[in-house]
């Protein structure tokens, strides 16, 4: 029997199926740990231990009495605090929604309870799966578990250093520009945003409504196979559900690279955001192994991140600021501070901005279409400065100064799953990234599985133990002095600030102020000339009766 501290899904439930592990041991043990090692990392917001408890016990009868419902019966499962759960309070980590205590579960959440997963908790996000890893929020930011100094990237905190540490065996997560797909490669785990519509996003917390993804992070591609078969399908409650064929994802696993063509988007990580040395060797190493695999790799050239990035920041800030346009107004300072250093800056997007916006979503997806044509797959690499940062060394604004290796794919829309390729000197995990064609899913995962089975980097596990030390830390310095800008430029800041209704502080006037710049040269290049029948990617249409 595996150590029950890092057993896979695949491993719990073949165990589980023969009868020789009890849902009832494997939950008490993950309480156990949670109990013994969270404390340190802070991932969990809300343990549910007796319904865990109950709903263990209740997978052991029915499996006892040969009503065994497949690989999640009896397996503990976590939810990223944006997942409604009934009678569980669902926070988003911030102070708007500190008592919120739904009704129903999100659809997604209902798939594994029905598939028999166990309900270990509600796991830790940074403020509406946006703001970044805050000291001035409810809920204290996630440690890595692989240093307890750094942080596990986000938005999906909690998910990803719970998975790391062994606590879970697997998490849902939430994946607008990179929240499943950063916190997976910091944490060196699995993460995949599926294709976009593929699982339902009903009941869950929205940030954007073109950009969010829900789906899974575990410690190994094949049990996220597992988990994306669960939550996968139609869904009529959510308006952005696609009606396809589900295929059986674990089975695609077996298929390997040989003969694959596979597009490497090499430009990304040496001239479009140029990685440390360490990702670049690791990069070139990942490249090599699946060559000697027998996939066919080929230098391919996407089109430039940052013309990705700024589609989805014009489009995804602005309609997260219209979700939260009252409390803005109304409550801004319950928001933390780095939620505002992301947010704010919407108030500088104009109705053309947005329009544009979509506009160039629809030729930057057109234009994939020739590299998916040609490649089964697409690989890039993880996070360009490589292993998660010091908590105490992050800047609100570096969301705004560079692109993000992770968005390119929230605004094609297709699959992409990070898995780790190594680790620094000092031992944080590197990862790479699988991209495909929409509804490709099955694919991109055949690809990260043969990678990650050949590399073998999933085997090594994080240090983190009961009686590793505590790592006190200060929290980060905020900016506190207005940064330099012409008089035009700050008079257009604060017009637009006062029009949106924003009663800013001097510290919240600052963080706007970093941010302009940056947002205002985005809506610069997206106003470029287009053609005139270029039609937004949301284009309405009703289906025929």
């Amino acid at each position: 029997m595996s150590d029950l501290r890092h057993i896979t899904i695949a491993e719990a439930a073949a165990l589980i199926a023969e009868k020789r592990l009890s849902p009832v041991e494997l939950v008490e043990e993950k309480l156990r740990l949670i109990a013994a090692i969270d404390p340190k990392m802070d991932a969990f917001i809300t343990v549910t231990a007796e319904r865990a408890r109950a709903e263990a016990k209740a997978a052991e009868a029915e499996i006892a009495a040969g009503r065994y419902r497949g690989p999640l019966h009896g397996i503990p499962f976590g939810l990223k605090d944006i997942f409604d759960t009934a009678g569980i309070r669902t926070t988003a980590n911030s102070k708007i929604l500190i008592d919120n205590v739904p009704d129903r579960d999100a659809t997604s959440a209902a798939l594994i309870a029905k598939a028999g997963g166990v309900l270990m908790g509600k796991l830790s996000t940074w403020e509406f799966a946006h703001g970044g890893p805050a000291f001035d929020l409810p809920f204290p930011p996630t440690r890595n578990p692989w240093n307890l100094a750094h942080q596990t990237g986000g938005s999906s905190t909690g998910s990803g250093g719970a998975v790391a540490a062994g606590l879970l065996p697997g998490a849902l997560g939430s994946d607008t520009g990179g929240s499943i797909r950063g916190p997976a490669a910091l944490c060196g785990i699995a993460g995949l945003k599926p294709t976009f519509g593929l699982v339902s996003r009903m009941g869950v917390v929205p940030n954007s409504f073109s950009f969010d993804h829900v789906g899974p992070m575990t410690a190994t591609v094949e049990d996220g196979a597992i988990l994306l078969q669960a939550i996968a399908g139609y869904d009529p409650a959510d308006p952005t559900s696609v009606k396809v064929a589900i295929p059986d994802y674990r089975a695609a696993l077996a298929g390997g690279v040989r003969g694959l063509r596979l597009g490497i988007v090499r430009h990304y990580w040496e001239d479009d955001n140029p990685g440390t040395d360490e990702v670049c060797a690791a990069m070139d190493e990942a490249v090599r192994l699946l060559q000697s695999l027998g996939a066919v790799v080929e230098d391919i050239r996407m089109p430039p991140m940052q013309a990705f990035y700024d589609v989805k920041i014009v489009g995804a800030e602005s309609e997260l600021f219209a979700n939260h346009e009252k409390e803005l107004r109304e409550r801004l300072g319950d928001f933390c501070a780095d939620f505002l250093a992301r947010s704010l800056a919407a108030c500088l997007f104009r109705g053309v901005d947005y329009v544009q916006a979509q506009r160039e979503r629809r030729r930057l997806v057109a234009d994939m279409q020739r590299l998916y044509d040609r490649y089964d797959a697409l690989i890039t690499a993880g996070p360009p400065s490589g292993g998660a940062g010091r908590l105490d060394a992050h800047r609100t604004v570096a969301f705004w100064e560079k692109p993000s290796w992770t968005t390119p794919f929230n605004v094609t829309g297709g699959p992409a799953i990070s898995i780790c390729n190594g680790f620094t000197k000092t031992g944080l995990p590197l990862a790479l990234q699988v991209a495909g064609a929409p509804f490709a899913d099955a694919m991109v995962l055949r690809v990260a599985h043969a990678y990650e089975r050949a590399a073998g980097w999933y085997t090594r596990k994080p240090p983190l133990e009961a009686d590793t030390p505590a790592v006190p830390l200060k929290p980060y310095k905020l900016p506190d002095r207005i940064p330099d800008m012409d008089r035009a430029t700050r008079e257009i800041v604060e017009t637009c600030a006062r029009n949106a209704g924003l009663k800013l502080n001097e510290q919240q006037f600052i963080l706007l102020a970093e941010a302009a710049p940056h947002a205002l040269a985005m809506g610069r290049r997206l106003r470029r000339h287009k053609a005139w029948d270029l039609h937004p990617a949301d284009v309405f249409r009703l289906a025929p009766a």
